[in-house]
């Protein structure tokens, strides 16, 4: 592939609702830029930008498909978007690259969720939509555009209508050009414009012509004025309506068989914006600046390490060039850059602002890094990509004993290519929580660890970190003494039990002992038995919080005292005041914002009520609310997927610890025999 311009590049990205046909569509644009002499099918799993294995099982795309074509002496970058809320991080970091993004929606379900998700999140900037599947049962190009006047928040103009639907779609009038096109077999011919569609036609072209004139004001006076726009004048409209994101203009096609693709593929390098016209880059000459680049997808790769897809900011990069990390201070070598198409690469030797491409080996670098020519001036990294925050918790473990560092090991990899994920381990159960955007995300990652890494995991229950605490106070006696020939063990102490009047203390030692009745020289040993008695409580084997314990007598002997037998005299003690001091069960209550449209306020909160949540209060943010609350963590483990079905996937929300209560009786007899049961086993 040769070296392309800023001004012949351009940055597309397929976003919307998983099965519009966006892997299709970007096979079709493929096929007629002669990239591949076949159109391959998802069906079949032989599509260029849907290459793992994953995907080829599944039928679905998981991981945004980079692939760069050439047509008309341009470049265009196709970002092939997963449409699942799972792997919606993808989604978040092919729009840090895009110049434009391409909502693509079913003819014959017009907007769905996934694709009003990502309107919202991405109100501004240029944007167009194509209607696909036009050749389906039940295609409706008219009620498809309706449903993107309801949810896409912009003047929605179509700059194409479709000619038939169903299996009598046959090819669009390009409403620009005023020209129609029809195509048999792949190929397009050029037509008549149906003379029962003028009327149609002539309607929707004074609305592309007003859309035109609100690119520019001379255009917009002109016409108001009542004069006719040329179509010179009506293409510079489009053009400027089409970089600044005043107005969604739609096209249409069936992807599949190829119809309508060519004259949108036309419009992208006709009237998209190249990277020099965006609005982000308005006022910049981002050609004469030193190079700069912000890494926006990270492949790991077990055989060929890592490769860092990114996009060129500004300036000129060249292979063997030597850059510096913005965000970890660290250099590194362009060994070579290379353009992606699917999982091949082809080498270049140098790059303009605003292209895409990849580099294997920065060992350093990951996603959201900027990085700059060495010896640049410019200090100032880009901010960071925003990803969502992952919200389903799964508790896992290696199938094979022994392989938990290999575990660690091959999850740290993926996490390079997957920000979405975290990993932790919960010091209070003991588990190792990998927490991940769904169901679907925690399979993919189950097959990838096997196929890439070599390694089996399970999946197991997610245990809560419940701790106990005592709701009285108490004053006991611990007493060891042993006597075994030669010197004994004696070890003797009065404690108090009580709760601790510090509300965030774990536990509070303190000794008034008067008379020497225990030597101060044990005191330490007294204080360590309680310690290490805190890690299992006398209820159900938790760890003990909120306790203070006063040693105020006792006594010893003058050579069977030790360490160690004061040690277990508070042991017994431990033991004997947590049982009497009226043992309580605590849990942990989580702070949960949950953001909803208005429609399902009153499902989410009679489910809250269920759930033992406290809603602590509600705001309007625009079209939505926001639900506060507190909720027990015990009841929210699988709140992902109980959001997603309440709000058919609207919904979002964010949780954090915020502090521990009382366990109500009832549950917490359950959780109490529980224990005992697994513990008999």
């Amino acid at each position: 592939m040769k070296v392309y311009s800023s001004e012949q590049i351009r940055n597309i990205a397929f976003v919307g609702h998983g099965g519009t046909g966006k892997t299709s569509l970007t096979e079709a644009m493929l096929f007629n830029t002669g990239a591949v002499k076949r159109m391959g099918r998802v069906e079949d799993g032989n599509t260029v930008s849907d290459f793992t294995p994953e995907e080829t099982k599944r039928k679905i795309t998981i991981s945004t498909g980079l692939v760069a074509c050439e047509y008309k002496n341009h470049k265009i970058n196709l970002l092939d978007t997963p449409g699942y809320a799972d792997f919606y991080f993808e989604v978040v970091g092919a729009a840090a690259a895009a110049d434009v993004l391409v909502f693509v929606v079913s003819a014959n379900a017009g907007v769905e969720v996934q694709t009003q998700v990502i309107a919202e999140d991405y109100p501004e900037g240029p944007r167009l939509a194509f209607v696909n599947r036009m050749d389906r049962e039940h295609a409706d190009f008219h009620k498809a555009v309706d449903s993107m006047k309801d949810s896409l928040g912009k003047l929605i103009v179509p700059a194409q209508l479709p000619i038939g639907a169903e299996n009598d779609f046959k090819g669009i009038v390009d409403l620009i050009k005023m020209k129609a096109y029809t195509f048999e077999g792949g190929v397009m011919k050029e037509c008549p414009i149906p003379a029962d569609m003028n009327d149609e036609v002539e309607e929707a072209r004074i609305a592309l012509v007003e859309a035109a004139a609100e690119g520019d004001d001379e255009l917009m006076m002109k016409y108001l004025e009542g004069e006719e726009l040329t179509q010179e004048e009506i293409q510079k409209g489009i053009k400027e309506v089409a970089a600044n994101g005043a107005v969604v203009l739609v096209f249409c096609g069936s992807a599949t068989k190829n119809i309508g693709i060519q004259p949108f593929m036309d419009f992208i390098v006709e009237c998209c914006p190249s990277p020099l016209q965006t609005p982000a880059n308005a006022g910049k000459d981002i050609k004469s600046l030193p190079a700069k680049a912000q890494v926006f997808k990270t492949i790991a790769d077990p055989y060929i390490g890592r490769l860092n897809i990114f996009k060129l900011l500004q300036g000129k990069l060249k292979s063997d060039d030597v850059i510096y990390n913005l965000n970890k201070e660290k250099e590194g070598k362009v060994n070579q850059l290379l353009i992606m198409v699917g999982k091949d690469q082809q080498s270049v030797p140098e790059m303009d602002a605003g292209d895409i491409a990849a580099i294997a080996k920065l060992s350093v670098t990951s996603t959201g890094d900027t990085f700059v020519i060495k010896g640049s001036a410019d200090t100032e990294a880009m901010p960071p990509i925003s990803f969502p925050e992952p919200t389903l918790a799964n508790a896992i473990a290696p199938k094979s004993k022994g392989d938990e560092d290999k575990l660690g090991g091959a999850i740290q990899k993926i996490m390079e290519e997957d920000p979405s994920l975290t990993l932790n381990k919960n010091v209070d159960t003991k588990q190792t929580v990998l927490t991940t955007m769904g169901d679907t995300h925690m399979d993919i990652l189950k097959d990838k660890l096997s196929r890439k890494f070599g390694v089996e995991v399970v999946v197991e229950p997610l245990k809560i970190p419940y701790k106990e605490t005592i709701r009285a106070k108490v004053e006991v006696e611990g007493k060891h003494k042993k006597q075994s020939g030669g010197h004994g063990q004696y070890g003797h102490v009065w404690i108090r039990f009580e709760p601790n009047p510090d509300e965030n203390a774990t536990f509070t030692f303190k000794e008034e002992v008067f008379g020497g009745s225990v030597p101060k020289n044990f005191f330490p040993a007294v204080e360590k038995g309680l310690i290490e008695s805190l890690d299992s409580g006398v209820l159900a084997g938790y760890p003990v919080t909120g306790i203070q314990a006063t040693l105020y007598d006792g006594s010893y002997h003058p050579v069977d005292s030790s360490e160690m037998a004061f040690k277990t005299a508070a042991h017994l003690a431990f033991k004997k005041g947590m049982e009497s001091a009226k043992p309580v069960l605590l849990e942990p209550i989580m702070d949960v914002e949950i953001l909803i449209p208005d429609a399902y306020m009153g499902d989410i909160i009679g489910d809250l009520n269920s759930k033992r949540g406290r809603v602590m209060g509600m705001e309007p943010v625009g079209k939505k609310q926001r639900v506060k609350a507190q909720v027990p963590q015990a009841e929210m483990t699988r709140y992902t997927i109980d959001l997603k079905s309440m709000t058919q996937g609207r919904g979002k929300f964010h949780m954090a610890f915020s502090h521990y209560e009382e366990v109500p009786a009832m549950d917490a007899e359950k959780i109490i025999a529980q224990y005992k049961a697994e513990k008999e086993d």
